[in-house]
């Protein structure tokens, strides 16, 4: 007989790409989504929790940086509901309800959602393919006064989370203006499609190319460095200048508003548009001259004013600067004005994919790369107007507007600022010395857990009282309770003070610790009242 073939141990690893979650970073996960679901409750929202799974063909072509309808989704066929995918973002999932329950739900339809969502997409530093998203949009709303109240809420939200005014900007643009400025430079029309898909693409990497870079694209084409050539819009000059005068709209501005005050910035290049906007104090100087408030909140009006001068008689065009200028007044309103909330057209958040405002918020302050290199923060949310989403069940143009936050890149700023609260106290352990008394040690940690005490028994191999304690350093524990068999015969419970021990063996000059006995006996009815007061105390 033959001998049968041992099967290998699997590997005791995660795929690549899916993240484990551990205690502190769940739990400050979640106290962050329910300072994010107390501003959206307050706003008028109500939460809603889909499915994780939907069928590719409710989520359709999803992604709109991709070709085949179903790349990027981990999907597989059902016996029953044909072929479905575990959800890539929350937004589909919401355009499937609003049409399934279109009857029942309120018109307009204002929900958020918080939960994972996957993609299929190459895994690396910072990039997963499970991670976190915290939506908020609205349904039936044509309104640009919905994009507005968005944009509002998504201030508010980071101000709520511990993003102090100052660090950050919500920025806001409008598909329909690049739509008037591509008219104007005679590139509306079905026959263009394919040079405007080009030029939405080369305007999308301004960030990572530069001016220059999307000059190249939009004319005969690009080589980068590993000698891969990129094929151009190859327009002509004059097509090329009319789209880059939008996309160095926040330059020109700015050099205008600097102009009129009579303030070079050519020699402050940390100084952008959007740090412009954020700067509020008075008296902050830059080349001796003084950027005042009323000049920073001026900064949307000279920006309508020059978007306006680039679509010229374009209906698009227009009706795009109508819109944007009708946000702005309806935040200004409110007291949010471009120190805040700032008219940006560098913002294009796939243009190809939103049918009207879009925007993105903005973290201003600095961090350090890991090469040690200041930079700012960059974007942890994004959204805009969306109307055609809803259409491909219902046949009819369903308006819609909303926020995505990206949940890890916010905890991430939280904990470069240094807002995240220290890390959690593990339990209270209630150590075992005689593993026939475990009743006894029950009705302690009982009582701790009923006096609203975070508390536990130790239930490992209790021989080895070392290892208990141990046990209770590793849980972060701040109060290590033990009771032998005298303590017991004479009523009493001893008490290790484990953050004061900590602290005493960092540093033995620490007289006014070692001052306090990190172990105290108590009586045992005063077991509550006694570590009650040691944890408020540390």
């Amino acid at each position: 007989m033959a001998k049968q073939k041992k099967q290998p141990r699997p590997k005791a690893e995660a795929p690549k790409g899916f993240p484990d979650y551990f205690g502190q970073d769940v739990m400050e996960r979640t106290a962050m989504l329910a300072k994010i679901a107390e501003v959206y409750h307050r706003y008028g929202f109500d939460p809603l929790e889909t499915s994780a799974v939907e069928t590719v063909e409710a989520l359709g072509k999803f992604l709109p940086d991709v070709d085949r309808p179903n790349e990027g989704v981990f999907a597989w066929e059902d016996d029953d509901a044909g072929w479905v995918a575990l959800r890539y973002d929350l937004t589909a999932p919401l355009a499937r309800v609003a049409a399934q329950y279109r009857n029942d739900l309120p018109s307009p339809y204002r929900r958020y959602a918080m939960g994972p969502v996957w993609r299929n997409e190459k895994p690396g530093p910072g990039r997963f393919r499970q991670f976190y998203q915290c939506d908020a949009d609205t349904v039936g709303a044509p309104s640009v006064a919905a994009d507005a109240e968005i944009c509002a809420m998504l201030a508010d939200t980071l101000e709520a989370v511990g993003i102090p005014r100052g660090d950050y900007v919500i920025r806001v643009n409008n598909r329909k203006v690049l739509n008037g400025v591509l008219e104007v430079a005679g590139l509306s029309g079905d026959d263009k499609a394919a040079e405007r898909g080009i030029v939405l693409r080369a305007i999308d990497k301004l960030d990572r190319l530069g001016s220059d870079g999307v000059r190249a694209l939009l004319g005969e084409g690009r080589q980068d460095e590993s000698g891969d050539f990129t094929k151009g819009a190859r327009l002509d000059d004059w097509q090329i200048d009319k789209v880059m005068a939008f996309v160095g709209a926040p330059d020109a501005v700015q050099e205008l508003l600097a102009n009129r005050i009579g303030n070079n910035l050519s020699d402050n290049p940390a100084l952008t548009y959007s740090t412009l906007a954020v700067k509020t104090s008075h008296d902050r100087r830059w080349d001796g001259s003084v950027f005042t408030q009323h000049d920073r909140r001026r900064l949307n009006e000279e920006m309508l004013t020059y978007l306006s001068s680039l679509v010229g008689e374009s209906e698009a065009g227009l009706s795009g600067i109508d819109e944007l200028t009708n946000i702005s007044d309806l935040l200004n309103v409110q007291g949010y004005r471009s120190d805040r909330i700032l008219i940006d057209p560098s913002v294009v958040r796939g243009l190809g994919y939103y049918t009207g405002p879009v925007y993105e918020a903005e973290l201003t302050f600095e961090i350090q790369d890991e090469k040690g290199r200041p930079r700012q923060f960059g974007s942890v949310a994004g959204g805009g107007r969306y109307d055609d989403l809803v259409k491909r069940f219902t046949g009819q143009v369903v308006p819609a507007t909303g926020v995505s936050i990206g949940v890890d890149r916010l905890l991430a700023a939280l904990r470069a600022k240094g807002r995240l609260s220290q890390e959690a106290a593990g339990p209270v352990v209630v150590t075992v010395m005689d593993r026939d008394r475990m009743a006894d040690y029950q009705a302690m940690v009982g009582e701790l857990r009923q006096a609203g005490i975070r508390a536990e028994v130790y239930l490992g191999n209790p021989k080895n009282f070392g290892n208990q304690l141990k046990y209770a350093d590793k849980r972060g524990s701040p109060v290590a309770v033990i009771q032998g068999g005298d303590e017991a015969g004479r009523g009493v419970v001893q008490l290790k003070d484990l953050i004061l021990g900590a602290k005493i063996a960092e540093s033995a000059s620490l007289e006014e610790w070692k001052a306090q006995p990190a172990q105290t006996e108590v009586p045992r009815d005063q077991l509550v009242a006694q570590v009650r007061a040691i944890l408020d105390r540390d």
